[in-house]
């Protein structure tokens, strides 16, 4: 199976990227979108000055529970720069979303508890709510990582939307939301 094959069998439909869109990242914004690949895994990550977004990371089945994802999360850590990445809500009925979090968790990532996210797929029109994780070699701000998911979202996740997809995502302050209330509330 190619890279875009793995990550097209583990994750749901409504928050895959087409292989094309996801080729003209790599070719067109190769300065900042880059792919990690090996026999187990496959990391596609935005990298700025200032900030990292891992927009998928896929480790195999059989390379579950041996490391292999602390380890990719690690070389992007050595960054020294925060760290975000968009996670499905915990479904009890789905034990994949509580480990998930649970190893996210152990690897020091917080929820952005101030930060809503919800996308309709055009793909399946459906809207999805994502919840946004962080890691931080600093206090930064949960203000912060929202302006930073803000340039992800505009100049990745839309990137060429209308082109690629015969329509345009919903605008970026439809879609991600900030309450400043539930930031002040974290801060204590």
């Amino acid at each position: 199976m190619n890279w875009y094959e793995k990550l097209n069998k583990y994750f749901p439909i409504e928050e895959m990227k087409s292989k094309e869109h996801m080729e003209l990242l790599l070719k067109e914004k190769a300065d900042i979108y880059h792919k990690d690949e090996g026999p187990n895994h496959v990391m596609m990550y935005v990298e700025t000055d200032n900030f990292v977004f891992v927009d998928y990371l896929f480790v195999s089945k059989d390379a579950r529970g041996q490391g292999l994802g602390k380890k990719l999360l690690n070389q992007l850590k050595l960054k020294q720069k925060p760290i975000i990445l968009e996670v499905e809500p915990v479904d009890y009925e789905d034990t994949d979303t509580r480990k998930r979090q649970r190893f996210y968790n152990r690897e020091g990532f917080k929820h952005a508890e101030s930060i809503g996210y919800k996308r309709r797929s055009l793909a399946t029109n459906e809207v999805n709510e994502l919840e946004i994780l962080y890691w931080s070699p600093t206090d930064e701000t949960e203000k912060s990582i929202f302006e930073k998911m803000k340039h992800t979202y505009e100049n990745i996740h839309t990137y060429k939307d209308k082109e690629l997809y015969g329509e345009s995502y919903e605008d970026v302050d439809v879609v991600l939301t900030y309450e400043k209330e539930k930031d002040q509330a974290s801060l204590q």
